[in-house]
C-alpha cells in the first residue's frame, strides 16, 4: 500500500502532463476550450480521474468529452512515459461542475441580498410592535413592594 502523499503528487503530475498534451499533441477538432482543473489518483495508484471544464454550451462539452475519450490511449502513454511509474494508471475524464456550482451560489447570494434590501426598505421608518424594550431588565420599586406584601400572606410551613 502506498501513502496518500504519493497519490497526491502523482495526481498533480498527471494534471500537468494531460494539460500540456491537450495543448500541444491532441489536434482533434471536437476538442473545444478544455481546461484541466485537477486529477485524483486512487490510493493503489491504479486509477486516475482527470477533472476538466469546457468553455461553451452543452454541445461543445459533449464533443469535447468524445474527443477526450478517443485520445485517452495517447494521453495514458504520455503519462506513463513522463511519470516513470511501474503501472500507469487508467485515465477517466469527468466534467468538473465547480464553475457552474459557484455561479449558482453567486446568483443565490445576489437574490438574497436583493430580498434583504427590499425588506430593509419596507422596515424603514417603522416601529416595532409592543414595548420599545421588550426585555425586562429590572423590576420597578412598586413591583418589589407588592411582592413583599404578598410574602406576608403566605404561611410559613414550619409553624
Amino acid at each position: 500500500m502506498t501513502d496518500n502523499s504519493r497519490a497526491i503528487r502523482l495526481g498533480e503530475a498527471i494534471k500537468e502532463i494531460v494539460a500540456t498534451a491537450l495543448e500541444t499533441k491532441i489536434k482533434d477538432p471536437r476538442l473545444g476550450f478544455v481546461t484541466v482543473t485537477g486529477a485524483r489518483v486512487t490510493g493503489d495508484l491504479q486509477h486516475a480521474t482527470v477533472f476538466y471544464t469546457v468553455l461553451g454550451d452543452e454541445a461543445q462539452a459533449t464533443a469535447s468529452a468524445a474527443a477526450l475519450e478517443s485520445a485517452k490511449g495517447l494521453l495514458r502513454s504520455d503519462v506513463g512515459r513522463q511519470t516513470g511509474v511501474k503501472h500507469t494508471p487508467t485515465l477517466t475524464f469527468q466534467l468538473d461542475h465547480t464553475p457552474q456550482t459557484a455561479a449558482d451560489i453567486a446568483e443565490a447570494l445576489r437574490v438574497a441580498a436583493a430580498r434583504d434590501a427590499e425588506i430593509r426598505a419596507m422596515a424603514e421608518g417603522k416601529t416595532p410592535a409592543g414595548d420599545a424594550d421588550p426585555y425586562k431588565t429590572r423590576e420597578t420599586a412598586d413591583e418589589t413592594a407588592d411582592l413583599s406584601e404578598d410574602a406576608d400572606l403566605v404561611e410559613d410551613p414550619r409553624d
